[in-house]
């Protein structure tokens, strides 16, 4: 019914911390080039994971919108016109909504450990090659 609200509410917060990163880095430019420049920036594996939430945020709105879950008049989200109805909304959100959450953060998480692994590699090379 509302379970990609989650996701999306993760999605919104990650944006506006990788906005405000970003704005942070942007007054750093003027760091000297290592062979740490190899890592990645933490703000765009963030931007992974927020383009990992609206995507799947995206996908289960307009799946819901398909089931006609969700309308383009108020209340919007059909469970909400109801009580009892609202009380098995909020169950869902708290279930099915966090677990989807989590689930594409330890995704993510997982996607950092493998690029994590090749960025150490690569730094191992260039010091190799000095």
């Amino acid at each position: 019914m509302a379970c990609f609200l989650v996701p999306a509410a993760e999605a919104i917060v990650l944006t506006i911390a990788r906005k405000v990163m970003l704005k942070e880095k942007d007054s750093d430019a003027s760091k000297p080039v290592s062979a740490e420049s190899v890592k990645i920036p933490f703000s765009r594996k963030l931007k992974w994971l927020t383009n990992l939430l609206w995507g799947g945020s995206a996908l289960l709105a307009f799946e819901h919108v398909w089931h006609g879950e969700v309308t383009p008049w108020f209340p919007f989200l059909t469970a909400a016109a109801d009580p009892g109805d609202a009380a098995e909304m909020l169950h869902e959100m708290a279930t099915s909504g966090v677990a989807m959450a989590i689930l594409v953060t330890i995704v993510w998480l997982a996607m950092l450990a493998v690029t994590g692994a090749a960025e150490k590699k690569e730094i191992e090379a260039r010091l190799a090659a000095r």
